[in-house]
């Protein structure tokens, strides 16, 4: 029952992901807030990548960020990065679906270059922690985003999250 609670929320959190890219116009993918913040496309394209981490996170106990090939891809345009979340939300449903109740009490830690990033833990706090709050919390940076150039942001949560 755990992996399929868990598994029910991504589904329903990747629509409001998807709606949020979805919104994003090509005109506003250059823009960000400050001089140390990522532009619109490269928080985007942030987004769709961490799906690509629940493969690893899911079945493996180890993730190794010093060896980890991140490739934003064309962030020059919307649609790019639309199909690149869909295509690791694939990756990552997959992942969720051919899980166990058992494997998400297995502990999993992340490193890079030897040193230790997350300790170990469960992985379901990892889960939690490391993928669906990670999301979420970078979903909310991008409303801001989208809010600041003047852009529409769709209805992600019910009547809580209105269109402006």
């Amino acid at each position: 029952m755990l992996v399929k609670s868990i598994l029910g929320e991504f589904l329903h959190e990747a629509e409001s992901t998807r709606k949020l890219l979805n919104a994003i116009p090509d005109s506003a993918l250059n823009w960000k807030p400050s001089d140390t913040s990522w532009t619109t496309g490269q928080l985007a394209s942030h987004i769709a990548e961490i799906y690509n981490w629940y493969p690893d996170t899911v079945h493996g106990s180890e993730f190794d960020m010093g060896t980890y090939k991140y490739d934003k891809g064309d962030i020059t345009k919307a649609s790019n990065i639309v199909a690149k979340f869909e295509e690791n939300v694939k990756k990552a449903q997959a992942s969720l679906e051919s899980a166990t109740d058992e494997s998400m009490f297995e502990n999993w830690k992340m490193v890079a270059g030897g040193q230790t990033l997350l300790p170990e833990m469960p992985r379901i706090q990892v889960m939690r922690g490391f993928l669906m709050n990670h999301i979420y919390h970078h979903r909310g940076e991008m409303i801001v985003y989208l809010r600041s150039t003047g852009n529409k942001v769709p209805v992600c949560m019910g009547r809580f999250l209105r269109t402006v």
